[in-house]
């Protein structure tokens, strides 16, 4: 998996190394020798994971990343800190500044294309949900991003995956203040349960008794409820191969014993920020799609989810030799409504008609607003007979009873016509459609407030 990776040193020589290695594995490599500069390159949308040097004149390294990690342009894209310093408090600093992890000058060459290849996997998934909710700020819908960076990232629901009970509660107590958690001696049990609860966090130890932490890490990986779960592994200074092994895995991240607890709860809300970002791009990509297929007025389906479904299921009906009845409904004299009561009563309607068209229809039919006035019914394996009985229910229910407008303080009277068509010989939207629109027509024609069926 390619990237291009962002390498910030002011000292050239460190700069051809990582850059060399870099190549070696068919990265593309952009460079920058200050922080200004690294800045305006992120800006730009150029680098997908940086490289940034702790020590540098001017602006260092600390700052860098604070100022990425504020910019809703580029807080997204991960940074890694190169360093001598080796302290677990520079890397507590490094993490509240933003920092997703540290590599230790001088840097180990295969940690190091673990660790980008994490990473690279990790943008890969953020862009690939930022480029479909791309269209949510056109439909009105925040950017999550602006949320994220201000959330505290409190109250994660974390399940501990650790048999020898001292470690477990080392954990535990560095970080139950302020998340749910939960611990399982068991590896297999932790497995039902995450793909069985809502978990935030698995943090998993390696030096698991009588079983693989990997294997477990590999099964979370492969389940589709488990599978976009943040790993944090916990690793002794000897299990160095496996961590690297867990990286390729696709854990998210390692943690070395013994455990800093300010370093653990850094790692933790790093991994719990990430896990809502992305979640929230979900979010926002499902509501988008929600939005251009339902009416935000009445919550029904709109016309271009009934255009986009009706050719299948008539094909469907047609092969299994099954009727398809189609209704078309237009509320009576509906302009003089927002005429003499306005349009905010002409909504109230609307969203009336729809709610007792509900309570009638079958949850096997399809009902949609097509537009304005008008609503349709699909009723899958329904002959004629049956679906005029049910029109004919729906037109009753609409006269049955005045809607409420105002606060309920006025009830108006409301009709509807209705116009019915059954499938033929030929499973043709349009002529099912046009067939349904002529028997509508001659409903309003003969007085309203009637349903008809088109003929056979």
């Amino acid at each position: 998996m390619t990237a291009r990776i962002l390498i910030v040193d002011d000292i050239l020589s460190n700069i051809k190394l990582l850059e060399a290695r870099l190549n070696a594995e068919y990265f593309d490599v952009l460079t920058a020798t200050s922080g200004p500069q690294a800045l305006t390159i992120c800006e730009q949308g150029l680098a997908d994971i940086v490289l940034l040097d702790v020590m540098m004149p001017g602006m260092d390294g600390f700052e860098v990343c604070r100022r990425l990690k504020s910019d809703i342009s580029t807080a997204h894209i991960p940074v890694v800190m190169v360093t001598a310093l080796d302290q677990p408090s520079d890397r507590v600093r490094g993490l509240e500044a933003g920092a997703d992890d540290f590599l230790t000058k001088p840097v180990d060459e295969i940690a190091l294309i673990a660790r980008v290849r994490s990473l690279a996997r990790l943008k890969v998934v953020l862009d690939e949900l930022r480029a479909r909710a791309s269209t949510s700020a056109a439909l009105g819908l925040p950017d999550p991003l602006a949320h994220v960076l201000s959330d505290k990232c409190d109250g994660g629901r974390i399940l501990v995956i650790d048999d020898r009970e001292s470690s477990s509660e080392r954990i535990v107590g560095a970080l139950a203040a302020k998340h749910k958690m939960s611990v399982e001696k068991a590896p297999q049990e932790a497995l039902f349960r995450g793909a069985e609860g809502d978990w935030d966090l698995f943090i998993v130890s390696l030096g698991l008794k009588d079983y693989d932490g990997l294997r477990l890490c590999s099964q979370v990986r492969s389940l589709e409820r488990t599978r976009h779960l943040p790993l944090l592994m916990i690793a002794d200074i000897e299990d160095r191969t496996r961590v690297l092994r867990g990286l390729d895995l696709g854990v998210n991240d390692f943690l070395m014993r013994p455990i800093d607890r300010n370093e653990l709860v850094a790692r933790v809300r790093t991994q719990l920020r990430r896990k809502r970002y992305a979640d929230a791009l979900r979010d926002n990509l499902k509501a988008s799609i929600e939005m251009a297929v339902v009416d935000p007025l009445t919550g029904l389906n709109n016309r271009r989810y009934l255009e986009s479904h009706l050719a299948s299921l008539l094909d469907v009906a047609s092969r299994r030799g099954q009727a398809v009845s189609f209704m078309i409904l237009d509320i009576d004299h509906f302009k003089s409504v927002n005429d003499t009561w306005g349009h905010a009563a002409g909504d109230e309607v609307l969203k009336g008609f729809a709610a007792r068209c509900k309570r009638v229809v079958r949850q096997v039919d399809l009902l949609c607003r097509f537009g304005g006035e008008e609503f349709v019914v699909v009723m899958p394996d329904t002959p004629m007979a049956t679906a005029a009985v049910i029109a004919e229910r729906l037109r009753a229910a609409v006269q049955g009873e005045g809607f409420q407008i105002g606060d309920g303080q006025k009830a108006i009277p409301v009709t509807v016509s209705i116009g019915l068509a059954e499938t033929g010989g030929s499973p043709d939207p349009d002529n099912l459609f046009r067939r349904a629109d002529r028997a509508l027509y001659r409903s309003k024609s003969s007085g309203r407030n009637r349903v008809t069926a088109a003929a056979a």
